[in-house]
């Protein structure tokens, strides 16, 4: 008797489901992608319960007639691919005809089509797959309901995490789409809500403006190029716009979202000598480039791509972010190369000054009693102190004040907040807003008094005195991505949120300070019960004894 047997449609459609539905955010993606497919110029989305309960994409595209919205929920079956050759033109956002009948096996789905002009239409239902009712529908456009998602496979819905991070994932695709797409209006409405609104704008910059709000744009550097059937696209970081996570970085080949390593690449590759360490450029690409060239056929939900010219490419695109990027660099080099000559003098200052220690040699014999007014020097983003048992250590100091403010953010003390007399005025993203708001109570143990001014716009009315002069709005934006990634073992939110202010209220590596600055930083190191790595791990400090430094010189 034979082993192998073909497996019947329903399970078939069901494994293709656990490709493309990954969580209705993936819904949500692959109905909005039909919608620009059908020639749509207004998208609107609605959700509840983080789209488990239902997610209803409607649109005034193209539409569909009767014998088109039955064999729509066919696998395979598509209107964008008619042979083998148009594989490699891919020109829509959709071709494999997987994403309806995926959907369609694992919800209950309601079709509302009508072709434009025409008074005929069709409604059709779907539950599990199974065609259960077809009836005449006067509409135009198609709207397409999913409810109940994973409701006929509990082993996956029980995967699905609550409705807010569920709904934040939803909000993430439709950010993505909307962005890809700047000529096309976009709507969000959740729980009945009214969450997302972007009018069709003129073009990127105008959409990235509406998404994220002037702040932010500011922030960022236009570059615009072609070359030899390639045409690029970007808004990037200047030279001091930088995040500790990836979450806002954008690549859109042909205006489909994607990931891909080479254009990532390069792009860090352009901030070189410039990126601080742990820190991420925020960037929003465009690439235009002949079908041809591009292969999208490589994952079922499309999100990866295959260049045929990937070193063309990335030349490409890492030539055109460093012309652009240029000027911040050659300021940050100058700036660079003006430090060791300016702390050397100081230093020899202090040397030289008769209130300065005269132990400037360190003895075998006798060990150094460690006295912060002994003199230091600034070697490019550290500096060095003579130790207090006979050698050198060596400082990170930007490390050393992240560990002093963790600390004193989780313990709560020394914070210093205080009512801001002219209250800031702060607008996010739609999802990082949320975020902050539930999480309110959470900042006010920081010391962070954060009130809702409606449109994802956020008003600070007190701070904790380290947090004066900070960046505002990547410190908000950086607490919402760490509040939603979630903990890690052994950590909790709190400390999560902790690290993440810790790391924009401390120095920064190229700040200088004084003596007196230097030796309360010492102090208040010591204080700290893990003195000797900062909240993410990294050093703060390194000791070198004398017996190091004799096997360095190979002197023992």
């Amino acid at each position: 008797m034979a082993t192998i047997k073909v497996l019947p449609p329903a399970l078939r459609n069901k494994i293709s489901a656990g490709e493309v539905v990954e969580r209705p955010a993936s819904v949500v993606k692959e109905l909005i992608e039909n919608s620009v497919d059908a020639g749509a110029t207004d998208i609107r989305i609605e959700v509840s319960h983080g789209g488990k309960q239902m997610i209803r994409v409607s649109d005034n595209g193209r539409g569909m007639q009767k014998e088109d919205a039955l064999l729509c929920f066919e696998r395979h079956a598509t209107s964008k691919l008619v042979d083998e050759t148009g594989l490699f033109d891919i020109r829509t956002l959709g071709f494999r005809g997987e994403a309806l009948p995926s959907i369609a096996s694992v919800s209950r789905v309601k079709l509302v089509t009508g072709i434009k002009g025409s008074s005929a239409g069709v409604s059709l239902e779907i539950a599990g797959g199974e065609v259960k009712g077809i009836k005449d529908s006067s509409f135009a456009g198609t709207s397409i309901t999913a409810s109940d998602i994973f409701f006929n496979t509990p082993a996956r819905k029980k995967f699905l995490k609550r409705d807010s991070t569920e709904l934040f994932h939803i909000m993430d695709a439709f950010t993505k789409e909307a962005v890809a797409r700047h000529e096309i209006s976009f709507s969000l409405f959740t729980d009945g809500r009214e969450a997302m609104v972007f009018p069709k704008a003129s073009g990127p910059r105008e959409r990235i403006l509406q998404v994220f709000g002037p702040e932010f744009l500011d922030g960022l550097i236009e570059i615009g190029a072609d070359e030899d059937h390639m045409r690029l696209t970007a808004l990037i970081s200047n030279g001091s716009n930088f995040r500790k996570s990836r979450s806002h970085q954008f690549v859109f080949v042909n205006t489909r979202p994607v990931r891909d390593q080479t254009v990532s690449s390069a792009l860090y590759k352009a901030y070189e000598g410039i990126l601080p360490g742990g820190s991420h450029p925020v960037f929003f690409l465009f690439l235009e480039l002949d079908p041809g060239k591009v292969d999208f056929n490589v994952h079922p939900t499309k999100r990866e791509v295959r260049f045929e010219e990937k070193e063309r490419i990335y030349r490409f695109i890492y030539g055109r972010a460093r012309e652009a990027v240029r000027g911040e660099r050659s300021r940050y080099a100058a700036h660079f190369a003006q430090m060791p000559g300016m702390t050397v003098q100081a230093t020899q200052d202090r040397l030289s000054s008769p209130s300065a220690s005269a132990v400037t040699l360190v003895s075998e014999n006798e060990p150094l009693p460690y006295r912060p007014v002994l003199p230091f020097i600034y070697l490019g983003e550290t500096f060095v102190a003579v130790s207090g048992v006979g050698g050198l250590t060596v400082i990170d100091h930007h490390a050393a004040h992240e560990r002093i403010l963790y600390e004193k953010f989780l313990r709560r003390i020394d914070l210093g907040s205080y009512q801001l007399l002219f209250p800031a005025q702060i607008k996010l993203s739609h999802k990082e807003s949320r975020l902050i708001l539930e999480n309110r109570d959470l900042l006010s143990d920081f010391g962070i008094e954060v009130d809702d001014f409606g449109h994802d716009v956020l008003t600070i009315r007190a701070l904790p005195s380290a947090l004066e002069g900070a960046d505002l709005r990547s410190v908000l934006s950086d607490a919402a991505e760490a509040m939603l990634e979630g903990v890690r073992p052994g950590r909790s939110l709190k400390e999560t949120i902790a690290a993440r202010i810790a790391c924009h209220s401390s120095v920064r590596g190229r700040e200088i300070l004084n003596q007196e600055e230097l030796s309360r930083l010492l102090s208040d190191l010591e204080k700290t019960e893990h003195p000797d790595q900062c909240p993410h791990g990294r050093p703060t400090r390194l000791f070198f004894s004398l017996d190091d430094l004799k096997k360095m010189f190979k002197r023992k």
